[in-house]
């Protein structure tokens, strides 16, 4: 049985057109980008998006990659990335990874204050909702997570999103309120 090809050489040869190459990178990589995009909560569906956008930016960077033999690491990183940019996009008042150049003091406050009102809804939520978001927000990860709420590690995705549902339901109330 041949070795398996080193990550660098893979990404080389699949920048280079080699299109066994891109499958074995699929099939090497694929399965923990399905599973990163699932544990930050995000349903079949959206877990492709995050999956299919990793692969795109993967295609955009090809040639930039700073540490070929990582590639499995930036993978992971950025279908977590773009799993949270779908994530975001759900819930009102939380910030994306935009950067403005000279925010508008008005939009800059407006943007505090509903950061502000999320934390504050958070904060309202009972355990352990309260904590499990504060901690997918500092981004620890599942077996993190579990450790310290004592939950098994297969339950923390199905916690998050039952926990997300809750938030997204008392800002829906609160938003209909004012």
């Amino acid at each position: 049985m041949r070795d398996p090809r080193d990550p660098a050489e893979l990404l080389e040869a699949a920048a280079d057109g080699d299109r066994s190459a891109w499958d074995e990178l699929e099939s090497r990589f694929g399965p923990r980008m399905w599973a990163v995009a699932r544990a930050c909560g995000l349903g079949s569906s959206d877990a492709a998006d995050a999956v299919q956008g990793s692969w795109l930016r993967l295609l955009q960077h090809l040639h930039s990659i700073r540490d070929p033999s990582g590639v499995g690491g930036w993978l992971m990183t950025t279908v977590r990335r773009e799993a949270l940019l779908l994530l975001r996009k759900e819930l009102p008042g939380v910030s994306s990874f935009e950067v403005v150049e000279d925010p508008d003091p008005v939009s800059a406050v407006l943007e505090t204050d509903g950061r502000n009102l999320l934390w504050k809804t958070v904060s309202d939520l009972h355990e352990p909702c309260r904590t499990l978001l504060q901690l997918v927000a500092n981004d620890l990860g599942s077996r993190q997570v579990a450790m310290r709420l004592g939950l098994p590690v297969g339950s923390v995705s199905p916690t998050r999103a039952r926990c997300l549902e809750k938030l997204r339901t008392l800002i829906s109330t609160q938003e209909t309120a004012q």
